[in-house]
C-alpha cells in the first residue's frame, strides 16, 4: 500500500531512507536544514511541494536527526510538525536517544492523537539506501500497523520489542555500546599491527577471515586502508551515543568501563579536529601516539 511519507534528516541514513521509500512506490517528502540535499533528493524522486503543506496528508513521518534535541525541536518546536499531521499519523524516531525521552515523545504524541514508534535504526548508509536496515522497534499495535508500509520499504528486519516506546532506544543503547567499542578496538588493533609491521591491508586481509573479526571492522577497516575518511558516519556520533550508554549505565548503577575507554579515544579524535571525519578516523589517535603513518597521509 502507497503511502504518504515524510523523512526528515536527509543525512547518510536518512538520505538512503527517502531513496528506499520512493522505490517501495511511496510519495515522499525529504527535509533537511540543507537546500543541496532536499533538492538532491527531488532529482531522485522526492516531492516538490513543501512539507508544511503536506503535514496534513502524510502518514508517516519518520525523524532521522542526531540526537534527542534535534528530534524534540523537529516535532515540538516553534516549527514543530507533531501539531500539524492529521489523527491517526505515526512519527517513527529513528535517532539514538534515551529510553526515558522517547517514552516522553510517544506521551506528547498520544496527547495529540498521534502515533508514535521508537524505531532506532541500524545498518549503515549502505543497508539504509538498500531498504536493508535493522530496526529495533517498540510502541502501540496500532502504531505498528499504521507504519507497516513503510517499514517494509526500509527494512530488512524489524525487532518487536514491546507496546510502549522505551525499549526500542534501550536496545538501540545496547547495540551502540558495542559498534563504538568495535570501532575502537579495530582501530587500536590495526595500529597495534602496524607497529609491529603488519601494513593495514594485510591487517583487513588476514583478521577479517579469523576469529577476531566484527562486522564493524570489516565495514570500517577499508576506510583506513584507503585513506578515505569521507563520512559515512562521523566521529561526532559517538561521544553522544556512548554517552547515553553511561547515562543509563550511571542511573542503574552499573559500571562500564570499555566504553568509557571507548568512549575517551572518540572525544580525543573529536579535539583532534575529527569530529566530521568518518568513525574509523578514531584511528588518527592511536597513530599520533605511536608516531606511525595511516595510508594517504
Amino acid at each position: 500500500m502507497s503511502q504518504n511519507i515524510a523523512i526528515i534528516g536527509l543525512g547518510s541514513m536518512g538520505f538512503g531512507m527517502a531513496l528506499s521509500a520512493v522505490r517501495g512506490a511511496h510519495r515522499v517528502w525529504g527535509d533537511d536544514l540543507s537546500a543541496k540535499r532536499k533538492a538532491e533528493f527531488v532529482v531522485e524522486g522526492g516531492e516538490t511541494s513543501p512539507l508544511s503543506e503536506a503535514a496534513p496528508q502524510l502518514d508517516v513521518v519518520a525523524v532521522v536527526v542526531l540526537n534527542a534535541a534535534q528530534t524534540e525541536d523537529v516535532l515540538f518546536g516553534d516549527n514543530g510538525i507533531a501539531p500539524k499531521l492529521r489523527k491517526g499519523a505515526v512519527v517513527m524516531g529513528c535517532a539514538t536517544v534515551p529510553p526515558e525521552f522517547a517514552k516522553d515523545m510517544e506521551a506528547r504524541c498520544t496527547a495529540l492523537g498521534i502515533l508514535y514508534l521508537d524505531t532506532p535504526i541500524s545498518g549503515g548508509a549502505g543497508k539504509a539506501a538498500q531498504g536493508r536496515l535493522s530496526i529495533m522497534a517498540s510502541g502501540h499495535p496500532d502504531a505498528f500497523a499504521a507504519a507497516k508500509p513503510a517499514l517494509e520499504s526500509l527494512s530488512e528486519t524489524v525487532f518487536k520489542l514491546g507496546d510502549h516506546a522505551g525499549p526500542g532506544s534501550a536496545m538501540k543503547a545496547v547495540n551502540q555500546l558495542l559498534a563504538g567499542v568495535h570501532i575502537a578496538a579495530m582501530a587500536e588493533a590495526m595500529t597495534f599491527g602496524m607497529t609491529q609491521g603488519v601494513a593495514p591491508e594485510q591487517f583487513l586481509d588476514v583478521i577479517s577471515k579469523c576469529a577476531g573479526t566484527s562486522w564493524m571492522l570489516e565495514n570500517r577497516a577499508p576506510h583506513i586502508v584507503e585513506g578515505d575518511y569521507s563520512p559515512r558516519s562521523q566521529v561526532a556520533i559517538w561521544p553522544k551515543d556512548l554517552g547515553i550508554v553511561l547515562d543509563i549505565a550511571k542511573s542503574t548503577g552499573f559500571n562500564a568501563p570499555i566504553t568509557q575507554t571507548a568512549l575517551d579515544q572518540f572525544k580525543a579524535a573529536a579535539d583532534m579536529g575529527l569530529a566530521a571525519e568518518d568513525d574509523a578516523a578514531v584511528a588518527k589517535t592511536y597513530a599520533r601516539q605511536a608516531g606511525i603513518t595511516l595510508p594517504g597521509e
